[in-house]
């Protein structure tokens, strides 16, 4: 077995080089945080499950034209990525009212917004992970008003695929949250695609006929039943056969 040199540690996964140029080794955490790494547990299982769905999710938008950094998962609890140099801001796209917009304009939740917004917050746990604007981003050098756009319509073209694939599971997307990053090619061409991961640590889904939640609202709220509901939202994707579930732990890392 391979020992591997560790690149960044975040809250939720590790990074570790790749076995060739240009390839990093993601490996998911069961670790979970809330409210700006406040509040911290173990949720058993999750990485396994945000490593499966991740991979799902990262591959049909691939086949959808939508270029990011997933190449294939190497085992229950690693993937093989791109490496790419991650743009400091965090996209959120909203959809229905949740979370921080409610307080911010005292909306209730649940409430369909007009149309689909697009949020911008810098990347820094130290300070939160602060809401931005467009003139942050170019001012303090963050991303290039070409990227930005980039960004947005990638955002958006996430959107529509997402809530589509999500509805026809009987999910609505409420809201998600993407990173991006700067992929170069051999001739040194820079072209944004989506990056870190896409499970329900950064998306709120909610069941169509009960808007119960399957996401990580669940450990923010002291709601119970995470497993279980990021294994629902697996096994709607139909990537959590049952003989899987006793195997929900997974392998450890590849160091």
């Amino acid at each position: 077995m391979t020992r591997r040199r560790k690149i960044y540690e975040g809250k939720a996964k590790v990074l570790f080089e790749g076995p060739e140029p240009g390839t990093l080794v993601q490996y998911f955490k069961d670790d979970a945080t809330a409210f700006n790494n406040e509040k911290k547990g173990v949720i058993t299982g999750k990485g396994v499950l945000n490593n499966r769905i991740s991979e799902y999710l990262m591959t049909r938008l691939s086949e959808a034209g939508i270029p990011n950094h997933f190449v294939r998962r190497l085992n229950m609890r690693e993937q093989l990525v791109r490496e790419v140099e991650i743009v400091p801001v965090e996209v959120v796209v909203r959809n229905i009212a949740a979370g921080s917009i409610c307080k911010r304009f005292n909306i209730e939740e649940g409430t369909p917004l007009p149309r689909s917004i697009v949020e911008y917050y810098y990347k820094s746990d130290e300070l939160g992970d602060p809401l931005i604007s467009e003139e942050h981003i170019t001012a303090f050098g963050w991303a290039a008003p070409p990227e930005i756009d980039d960004m947005l319509s990638l955002s958006l073209r996430i959107n529509d695929f997402l809530s589509g694939l999500f509805l026809g599971i009987g999910l609505k997307l409420v809201d998600f949250k993407l990173e991006f990053g700067r992929l170069y090619d051999e001739n040194d061409q820079m072209r944004i695609v989506v990056a870190d991961e896409i499970s329900p640590d950064g998306c709120r889904l909610w069941d169509v006929e009960t808007n119960e939640k399957m996401d990580k609202d669940r450990f923010r709220r002291d709601l119970g039943g995470v497993e279980e509901a990021y294994q629902e939202v697996a096994r709607r994707l139909g990537i959590l056969p049952e003989s899987d579930q006793q195997d929900i732990k997974g392998t450890t890392t590849l160091q």
